[in-house]
């Protein structure tokens, strides 16, 4: 098709394929931060897969990833980025994509936020979708944190001096 001497190689069909891989991505990642995590699974096919090759971890199936998510310590505090999503729709019934990938996250706190740190994870990941009944689900991520480590445990923060201040505030002036 062209429109105006521009060259469009793609049909509809394939954009809108490209979108909604984009929405399963950041999707996803809602899910793992907004307190859902074993509720990813239902986002992938009853067989998917998530992998971390640097590791050799894998979890494969639906219930499988619903435990591995949903068993996350109550107390953990993580936030997520997902940026440079590129999807490729390889065929009528496929695509892949590519992302890169930050988590910040520490294990012991619920009161207030811990202080600023190094993200726990920094990588890319990969995931191939599959059309299963006319709808495009993930059928594998594969996740290479090049920077990758275990999640920090941290102690509770100090109860504040005064009714809701900070030590250093004393009826909302500098100590």
């Amino acid at each position: 098709m062209t429109i105006n001497s521009v060259v469009i190689p793609e049909p509809l069909d394939h954009l809108l394929a490209e979108r909604a891989c984009v929405r399963l991505v950041i999707e996803s990642v809602r899910r793992l931060d907004l307190g859902e995590p074993g509720t990813v699974a239902e986002l992938f096919t009853s067989d998917g897969t998530w992998e971390w090759p640097a590791d050799g971890r894998r979890t494969v199936g639906r219930e499988a990833l619903r435990g591995h998510f949903g068993d996350r310590p109550a107390d953990r505090m993580s936030r997520r980025m997902c940026t440079d999503i590129l999807v490729t729709v390889d065929s009528a019934t496929t695509a892949s994509s590519t992302a890169s990938f930050a988590t910040y996250r520490v294990d012991g706190r619920s009161d207030s936020l811990p202080p600023p740190r190094l993200p726990a994870d920094i990588g890319p990941c990969e995931d191939m979708f599959r059309k299963v009944e006319a709808i495009c689900l993930p059928a594998s991520r594969s996740t290479f944190l090049a920077f990758g480590g275990a999640t920090e445990r941290v102690a509770p923060a100090p109860a504040a001096a005064g009714e809701g201040q900070s030590p250093s505030f004393s009826a909302g002036r500098p100590a």
